[in-house]
């Protein structure tokens, strides 16, 4: 019997495809979550010369991250290469004339086989992806691979409670899958450890999304970041 959770990943890229044009003016949780990563980054102290943004959708933490980091290179990668194209757009182009665009670089690639050599960036950011990996445990340990020693991973998912409401109005409804399942923290916590992480950190949050109608979503948010290296 299939898994009525599992995701197909084909189908989902060309609904990111289709979606690439319109979707930052829906993105209201996207951006509110970047910017509340962004922010974590005051506390950690780091100069990566490569930073990878996994899952960068439209690039609304490119400009964030280029800024805060001069001196880096930022690859943003996404599956639908729609997106792709769009984060590439984010870098006016004023600056890329002076930086000859070398500061940013779009890339059309699966998470689940990050298409870089091992070792190769320093920070690893992936905002609200984690929930579209068929194999969130590879998709960890290729963040792991990609990452130099000492590296950074920041990353952000949805929590279980997510859509809460939606999933039980549609119990009442019928018997059908209609809302994805969200990764409890400590299962991610876990994903982490066996993807070659060590000393998880992470925290929740809750964002309540209210709207003029009568669904009234709650999204939890769980943001978190590891540091590679090994298990003692």
């Amino acid at each position: 019997m299939s898994d009525p959770f599992s995701l197909d990943k084909r189908l989902a890229r060309r609904s990111f495809e289709r979606a690439a044009a319109t979707y930052d003016a829906s993105a209201v949780l996207q951006n509110e979550v970047c910017r509340r990563m962004l922010a974590r980054l005051d506390y950690i102290k780091i100069d990566p010369r490569l930073i990878l943004d996994a899952g960068s959708g439209t690039g609304n933490a490119l400009p964030g991250l280029l800024e805060r980091y001069p001196g880096a290179r930022v690859v943003a990668l996404d599956l639908a290469l729609e997106m792709a194209r769009h984060a590439r757009a984010r870098r006016p182009w004023w600056k890329g004339f002076f930086d000859r665009g070398t500061r940013l670089t779009a890339v059309c690639g699966d998470i689940e086989r990050l298409p870089f050599s091992t070792g190769c960036t320093g920070v690893v950011w992936s905002n609200l992806a984690l929930q579209w990996m068929t194999d969130p445990k590879r998709a960890f340990a290729e963040m792991h691979r990609v990452l130099a020693p000492g590296g950074l991973l920041l990353f952000s998912s949805f929590g279980p409670d997510t859509l809460r409401e939606l999933r039980v109005a549609f119990q009442a409804v019928d018997r059908d899958v209609h809302v994805h399942r969200f990764l409890d923290m400590h299962d991610v916590g876990d994903l982490l450890v066996a993807g070659g992480f060590a000393d998880p950190v992470m925290d929740m949050e809750v964002v309540t999304l209210t709207y003029s109608g009568v669904v009234r979503p709650r999204i939890e948010s769980a943001l978190g970041f590891r540091v590679p290296g090994k298990i003692v």
